[in-house]
């Protein structure tokens, strides 16, 4: 089973029907019915919780989006030793390092993300959700 973890910008377009959240919701569906194990950092629930009260103006719609979210994923913990080996990734973007790190340490196969470039010099590969869903395709 294909082992995924997935940015918050795909999430939040899925919860907030942006662009790209068909296939979002693709990958969302897919985590649910167990196809795929999904994961996300903890350090996305916390910033997720931000842009979410800021869109929804509801703490309790809140709260039950993530925990929904909680339901779905696995939850990677961030130590300190991810947090200083991130310090020292390739990428650039402290948070994205730290997904990538914490991807690492889980084995995750791929990263799914509205932003590839961000991810380009890390070591765990960095997909969209298209082409995510295009490689399940070709692999069934």
């Amino acid at each position: 089973m294909k082992k995924i973890t997935v940015d918050i910008n795909v999430l939040l377009d899925f919860l907030n029907k942006r662009k790209g959240h068909e296939n979002a919701a693709i990958i969302v569906d897919l985590c649910v019915t167990k196809q795929i194990e999904g994961y996300l950092c903890a350090h996305e629930f916390t910033t997720l919780s931000y842009f979410l009260l800021k869109e929804y103006k509801d703490i309790q719609r809140v709260k039950l989006v993530l925990t929904e979210l909680l339901d779905i994923f696995s939850t990677i913990p961030v130590t300190e030793k991810i947090l200083r080996d991130s310090l020292f990734s390739a990428i650039q973007d402290f948070e994205d390092a730290v997904i990538e790190v914490s991807s690492l340490g889980e084995n995750i196969e791929y990263i799914i993300t509205g932003n590839i470039s961000d991810f380009t010099p890390g070591r765990v590969k960095a997909l969209s959700p298209a082409e995510f869903l295009q490689l399940l395709h070709r692999s069934a």
